[in-house]
């Protein structure tokens, strides 16, 4: 497939697919058509998959000259990630075949005769009479065998791009990228290069260059699963905008919403923060159940708990949330540890909301959403943020579930580091009162507008939700040791 991309006053060259959907959003439209593009990588990044997926993504003749591996073993690994290779041509000059057997070496195009069919002319005429949209060539790097020295292997390298290129294809060289045998030669030729790396079992692909285009800075993460190869793009919120009207979301609950000066702002980040079992999901489930009952779609992301226990207190509580579900208002998403990486969470996020016209997201616990990624704190944080920044830009409402440790004493809100995502802080407590444990509720921060600066009982029955009135006699629970004033 073909996309053009346009810029104001510019000529734009022709685009093709990449093969990998993801790639081609990497790249702002797809590889530039009848160019060279070199994926380097080290020994298992991913480079075959990669290239198989670029001939796999068009209809139209493409050819395969395997260097490398036996052409049967390619088609092997196709089958293996169910890739469709019954349109590829295969041009078989791997080490098995003649081409290799002694020591020779020849100009690809003005070829010196040799005792067995020169390998110019099989790719020449491989190439004239299949007449291919796209070539792969597996790795490039193998000519180097071929060459008597790097100056000769760079002519030969550049005379095959030429003749691809003449023949109106789109080039894709693969090389073993290694500190014994650098191809910074090969780099300079390419018109883009993408580097694909498999790092103490992560991989990631980043562009280093791209020639006469813009495109999204990386490392973006790599996953390869039995659908092949998926590329999960680094989060720029910079890049994502969509206009929206802005309203009120309310809770359904009276005195909850006049707590938060009417509801939650929609496009805006809240944080409900508080120990554990004190109702920081139950209270975020009833903004989201009462949006479901407006129409308005949600999808809640829990890394502590299971959809089932969600489920069964929503039921013991009396909130319709199975029956939401079943309407498809309300998506439950469970995420384990080490089950995604963060690049990969985030790209959901963003498919929930760009295509499924998901209207708030619920992330519940950051503890949760902390632990269950292979990477380190900072990052993770650091992500949560730009996942912040990307929903305000997409006038899309953020709930954030936060449990902090300190059922009694000091008292802090949230974590240093993401605090400042929050537009508003809703927080719970435990408070003794008269050697009974009890809910307090109350809005420590809120951008958007005026909000109660008193305390609430909260309490959660089997009718749900409860607010009571304003607790005036509360006093000092920001200081860690709350108490009342009975006068």
């Amino acid at each position: 497939m073909i996309l053009t991309c346009t810029m104001s006053n510019q000529f734009q060259p022709q685009r093709v697919a990449a093969g990998i959907p993801t790639v081609t959003e990497v790249l702002n439209g797809g590889l530039v058509s009848e160019s060279a593009t070199l994926v380097r990588g080290t020994p298992g990044a991913g480079k075959t998959i990669f290239g198989l997926h670029f001939l796999a993504a068009t209809d139209q003749p493409v050819v395969y000259i395997n260097l490398g591996e036996p052409a049967d073993y390619i088609e092997s690994t196709a089958n293996q990630f169910d890739i469709d290779t019954s349109h590829i041509e295969f041009l078989d000059l791997s080490p098995s075949g003649e081409q290799f057997q002694g020591n020779r070496s020849y100009d690809l195009f003005e070829p010196d005769e040799v005792e067995t069919t020169s390998l110019v002319e099989q790719i020449r005429e491989t190439i004239e009479t299949n007449e291919p949209t796209r070539v792969l060539v597996d790795p490039i790097t193998e000519f180097r065998h071929l060459a008597p020295d790097s100056r000769q292997f760079r002519t030969q390298v550049l005379s095959l791009i030429d003749f691809l290129k003449n023949q109106g294809t789109t080039i894709v060289l693969t090389s073993q990228a290694a500190a014994s045998v650098p191809d910074d030669d090969l780099q300079f030729l390419a018109d883009t290069v993408i580097s694909l790396s498999a790092t103490d079992g992560q991989r990631s692909l980043k562009v280093p260059k791209f020639r006469g285009s813009d495109f999204q800075t990386g490392p973006h993460t790599v996953t390869i699963s039995d659908d092949g190869m998926s590329v999960w793009p680094k989060l720029d919120p910079s890049k994502h905008y969509r206009d929206g009207s802005i309203s009120t979301l309310s809770s359904g609950i009276n005195e909850l919403d006049a707590l938060l000066g009417g509801g939650i702002t929609t496009g805006t980040i809240s944080f409900f923060s508080g120990p554990t079992g004190v109702g920081k999901t139950t209270t975020g489930l009833q903004f989201i159940i009462e949006a479901a009952n407006r129409g308005h779609r949600s999808v809640l992301y829990s890394f502590e708990e299971s959809k089932r226990t969600i489920l069964t207190r929503a039921e013991k509580l009396g909130m319709p949330l199975k029956e939401q579900i079943d309407a498809e208002n309300i998506v439950i998403r469970e995420i384990g540890a080490d089950e995604l990486t963060l690049d990969e969470f985030t790209y959901r996020v963003r498919s929930e909301v760009e295509t499924e016209d998901a209207e708030i997201i619920m992330i519940d616990g950051i503890t949760g959403y902390k632990q269950a990624f292979d990477e380190d704190t900072i990052d993770a944080d650091n992500r949560l943020i730009k996942i912040g920044q990307y929903l305000r830009n997409m006038n899309v409402t953020g709930i954030v579930t936060n449990e902090v440790h300190q059922i009694t004493g000091d008292f802090r809100a949230t974590d240093k580091n993401i605090s400042h995502l929050a537009d508003d802080i809703i927080f719970l407590r435990h408070v003794e009162y008269k050697g009974e444990l009890q809910k307090v509720i109350g809005v420590l921060k809120r951008r958007t507008s005026d909000f109660e600066t008193t305390l609430r009982r909260l309490s959660i029955t089997e009718d749900g939700i409860e607010v009571g009135e304003p607790l005036s006699e509360l006093r000092r629970i920001l200081t860690g040791t709350p108490d009342w004033n009975d006068d």
